[in-house]
């Protein structure tokens, strides 16, 4: 393929080619690894346990299952309801950047994860992984009774402390299903919290990838891309959010405009913050030897465990 006629823009990321011609490609770049697959099974250095499950038999959609080190044969954990970032394009719960970093999450918080492989855009144009993610959501709910087809949850979950949260694409991801959740009164999972991380939503102009990936977008009356023109806001489950940007992100200011939506909602609930100093979009993926992403971890656990 030659590239000399690909038309560089920042709206779209290095992940896609975009030619002069109008054709646009996706193609995957290694990351140090970060794209490789982790396999699921235990991690001896914390005692993570994790497995995949299918979710959605039509769809094929999947799930990774992560649980904390067991000490007891009764022991429930509040339960994480997480969907992966990557510009609704990429990305998976398989892959060793989301997987690390969850183990870490589950490792510092003593929570169960589970983390939803939607499906992605272009191929399966917006608003698909929402509703995958949204059905997703409506199955793991169906082991609140602890009579659900995946044993993990029915033993380990605690469906009284339900969270969901996601960073980036996730994080939108992760808001329209807490907003879903409030919405519909979903029975079973109690969505006490919501975390969103380094959030991705609409800006003050039209965005170029959003609208190749999400083509029956009504630009800035969608409530998937802009929260302040969602009727059902003020419905969302949960009582807290808390909202974590980092100091040198190009979203941080959508972050903080999404805290300030959130406040002037009539939404009844608090919403916390919390900055990395001196980080850009993402870096907890992108450079987990940052020394910044112990302490958001921990702001993360704290927030979780605080009740």
């Amino acid at each position: 393929m030659d590239s000399s006629n690909n038309e560089t823009t920042h709206e779209f990321p290095p992940y896609f080619k975009v030619y002069k011609d109008g054709r646009i490609e996706r193609y995957m770049v290694p990351d140090s690894g970060g794209n490789h697959l982790a396999p699921a099974g235990l991690d001896s250095k914390t005692g993570v346990q994790t497995k995949d499950v299918v979710v959605l038999p039509e769809s094929g959609v999947s799930a990774r299952l992560f649980i904390p080190k067991i000490n007891g044969p009764d022991q429930k954990f509040p339960l994480v309801v997480h969907y992966h970032g990557g510009g609704f394009c990429l990305g998976s719960p398989f892959m060793k950047t989301f997987h690390n970093f969850l183990v870490s999450l589950v490792s510092e918080a003593k929570v169960v994860v589970i983390s939803v492989d939607y499906r992605l855009a272009p191929e399966h144009a917006l608003p698909v992984a929402h509703e995958d993610s949204w059905a997703a959501m409506q199955w793991i709910s169906a082991h609140s009774n602890g009579q659900g087809p995946e044993p993990w949850l029915n033993q380990y979950a605690d469906f009284g402390r339900v969270f969901v949260t996601g960073e980036s694409a996730g994080a939108n991801i992760a808001h329209y299903v807490a907003v879903q959740a409030g919405a519909t009164e979903l029975a079973g999972p109690n969505v006490i919290e919501s975390i969103i991380l380094h959030p991705y939503f609409g800006g003050k102009e039209p965005d170029k990838m959003i609208n190749y990936m999400y083509p029956t977008s009504v630009g800035f009356k969608d409530p998937i891309l802009y929260p302040e023109a969602d009727p059902n806001l003020s419905k969302m489950a949960g009582k807290k959010v808390l909202v974590c940007v980092a100091e040198k992100d190009w979203l941080k200011d959508r972050g903080l405009g999404y805290c300030e939506t959130l406040r002037k909602s009539g939404w009844n609930g608090s919403v916390g913050y919390f900055e990395s100093e001196g980080e850009g979009h993402g870096f907890f993926l992108l450079n987990p030897s940052s020394d910044k992403v112990g302490p958001m971890i921990k702001a993360m656990a704290d927030f979780i465990n605080q009740n």
